[in-house]
């Protein structure tokens, strides 16, 4: 299962780790964890690449992890998770035994 948790500061996202495997195909052919990775991906690179938003990544085997630098984002960068999370729950509401979506509030 793919574990996508998205931590919230006073309400505002600021950052989401995703792990796992979605285990719905064959290696190589699993259409859950493909559309998984490029939401991820789009919305890492978008984020990094071109708002420039400053932010933490982690990119490991198996999971990739991004927080933002709540003192110096904008909103676009929050749109840019929220539209993730949005993806990434339509998704688990097609293949809810693939995906699990975690809110976590942080202070």
């Amino acid at each position: 299962m793919i574990r996508a948790e998205f931590f919230k500061d006073r309400e505002v996202l600021r950052g989401f780790s995703v792990t796992g495997h979605a285990g719905y195909g064959a290696r190589g052919f699993d259409i859950v964890c493909a559309g998984v990775s490029s939401a991820v991906q789009m919305a890492a690179n978008g984020l990094t690449e071109i708002i420039k938003a400053p932010a933490l990544v982690e990119c490991k085997d198996n999971l990739v992890s991004l927080r933002l630098d709540m003192d110096s984002i904008d909103i676009s960068g929050i749109f840019m998770l929220e539209a993730l999370r949005l993806q990434l729950s339509l998704l688990a509401e097609s293949y809810p035994e693939s995906i699990k979506i975690i809110i976590t509030e942080e202070r």
